[in-house]
């Protein structure tokens, strides 16, 4: 049994409580799916439990913000637990994310970031996460100069020596961060992305 499967079974009571909560809220739907740029540039669909309301983007695609007034009095709570993000074990599940590694960009972010930020595309050599460094170490990124450092925290971590996380029967569940044939170091990037 996987680590993502053992997740999901052993918080269904977690999140169970957290989406009739949602429901009660406002009577909108329980789940929020968001198409999202993954390992290699393939796209996919993520799953979260909704935090926000539900005419959140009526005007396009916006970036999240730490006291983010589209967020609902429930969303606030599941978000400051992360009980929002217990979804994503799905994806994981699926083999189009990873337990620990860059958090997954929606593709019109994407496209604005690979433009602005040299070697941006570096996070997409990897799947995308349910948590990684940046996560760890930053709130929110919501503009271009915090996807700057969002990248700089996701090179840091695709230098470690790919630590595992769990062990079972020879199975090794990690970072997954392998540079693909014929890349640059990913060390270089790292401080050339740093030093701006």
């Amino acid at each position: 049994m996987s680590l993502a499967t053992l997740g999901l079974v052993g918080s269904a009571p977690l999140w169970g409580l957290a989406a009739l909560a949602i429901k009660l809220e406002d009577g909108g739907p329980i789940m929020f799916r968001q198409v999202r740029v993954g390992r290699r540039g393939s796209l996919f669909t993520l799953y979260k439990l909704r935090s926000m309301r539900t005419d959140a983007e009526t005007g396009g695609p916006q970036w999240a913000a730490l006291d983010d007034e589209r967020v609902t009095g429930i969303g606030w709570w599941i978000r400051a637990l992360r009980i929002d993000e217990i979804p994503q074990a799905w994806n994981v599940l699926r083999g189009q994310m990873s337990l620990v590694g860059p958090r997954p960009e929606r593709p019109e972010f994407v496209d604005v970031l690979r433009e602005e930020i040299v070697g941006y595309d570096r996070r997409l050599v990897v799947r995308p996460g349910i948590t990684g460094w940046a996560q760890v170490n930053q709130i929110y990124a919501g503009t271009v100069d915090d996807a700057r450092v969002k990248l700089g925290y996701d090179l840091e971590s695709s230098n470690a020596k790919n630590v595992p996380l769990y062990k079972r029967h020879g199975y090794v569940v990690t970072s997954e961060f392998r540079p693909l044939p014929d890349s640059p170091p990913l060390w270089g990037m790292w401080r050339e992305v740093k030093a701006r």
